[in-house]
């Protein structure tokens, strides 16, 4: 079996309510999408992630997945249906056998509910997640109850729903061809072209998110494990780079026109190297040049992103999480501060924490030293993380 995954981020998502749709709002960290589109990258068993997002979300989506091993996403249609019919289509060039097709609005979903999937499909054409009802239903149209449904044989469904790939990619252009376009998961598309569809234990914290209440929860959950980390260690790390010609300089992954930009290996962003070596510090795995060292050519112009993320996974691989970071950036010029929330914003989706635990100040040095003379910029930052005891 090769196995893909599409994962589907095309919704306005409207009933969660906020600025941005419900996949990039963020619970615990990191978005809602980050979370779904992390567990499938994680599991050994899927070879390729291909995201379907909505139109106009192409700045969104990278934020909020940057450093995931993913296919480059593909624009949706106006249904879910439609969404996952072009997800299909760019995952084939792949030459899957079978996929998963996942809602990003389920960012709970697990390792082994993902294994659970895959094992059904050793089995059958189709498996989908579900849970049998266990309430009492009653069917009330106009508010008042008309009769009460006998729920023996009743599930509520989930994602990830799994399927041979050319089944499933062939029932969706029957259903597309004989005008079907309104079908709410992949199992009634299957079900519509005839395919048995079998169904497996699902997860109870397979939740998805629909409403602001759901999102407020997930974040409480994510959150509280932040507490169970009660190893508590700060970090510290400096960086100074020269100016050389250029027209920007790369401060917290954001490029700011200059009349010089700063000289090093990589792209020379002071900031993100002060960060990287205050995380590295922390968690005792020495400094940025013991991992990226600066006379390896692959490393040359190479985005200072790629250093932080290595600082995070490290971290992450201990169990650990961010807790906040505080940086410093003494410069001259250029002016840094109208370029402070877009910063912060980045280093929020770099590290997977909230914006409220970043702090990004600047300041001159009053013309004194080689910062004040305006031949370079100097960065300080500071780091807190936990880990398991």
């Amino acid at each position: 079996m090769k196995i893909g995954a599409v994962v589907v981020a095309a919704g306005t998502g409207s009933r969660a309510g906020g600025e941005k749709p419900k996949q990039y709002q963020v619970i615990g960290g990191r978005p809602v999408v980050w979370w779904a589109l992390k567990s499938f990258c994680d599991h050994p068993s899927i070879s390729h992630i291909q995201p379907v997002i909505g139109a106009g979300q192409t700045d969104l989506f990278a934020s909020a997945t940057e450093g995931l091993a993913i296919e480059p996403p593909v624009i949706g249609g106006e249904t879910r249906q439609e969404s996952c019919r072009r997800g299909l289509e760019a995952i084939a060039r792949h030459d899957v056998t079978h996929v998963l097709i996942h809602d990003a609005a389920r960012p709970f979903v697990s390792a082994d509910l993902i294994s659970r999937v895959i094992t059904g499909l050793q089995e059958h054409q189709s498996a989908i997640p579900g849970l049998a009802i266990a309430d009492t239903v009653k069917k009330a149209p106009y508010g008042t109850i008309e009769q009460t449904i006998d729920r023996s044989g009743l599930w509520t469904v989930q994602t990830p729903q799994g399927f041979a790939f050319e089944a499933i990619r062939d029932a969706h252009e029957k259903a597309r061809q004989s005008g079907q376009s309104s079908l709410t998961d992949d199992a009634a598309v299957a079900e519509l072209a005839g395919l048995d569809v079998a169904i497996i234990p699902g997860a109870a914290e397979n939740r998805k998110m629909t409403t602001s209440a759901d999102l407020a929860e997930a974040d409480r959950a994510l959150s509280a494990s932040f507490h169970d980390l009660p190893d508590i260690r700060t970090g510290m790390g400096i960086d100074i780079h020269p100016f050389a010609e250029g027209d920007h300089v790369m401060l917290c992954g954001v490029p700011i026109a200059h009349t010089h930009r700063l000289a090093g290996h990589s792209d020379a962003d002071a900031a993100l190297h002060a960060l990287t070596d205050a995380i590295l510090g922390a968690i005792g795995e020495g400094d940025i040049g013991m991992h990226f060292p600066p006379s390896d050519p692959q490393w040359k112009n190479a985005a200072s992103s790629i250093f932080l993320a290595k600082a995070v996974e490290l971290l992450s691989h201990r169990g650990g999480r961010i807790g906040n970071v505080d940086i410093a950036i003494l410069a001259e010029a250029p002016r840094i501060s109208p370029h402070l929330a877009a910063m912060k914003a980045k280093l929020a989706a770099l590290l997977g924490v909230s914006e409220d635990r970043i702090a990004i100040k600047a300041t001159t040095t009053e013309k004194l030293g080689f910062v004040g003379r305006g031949e370079g910029i100097t960065a300080f930052a500071t780091v807190l993380v936990r880990l398991p005891g």
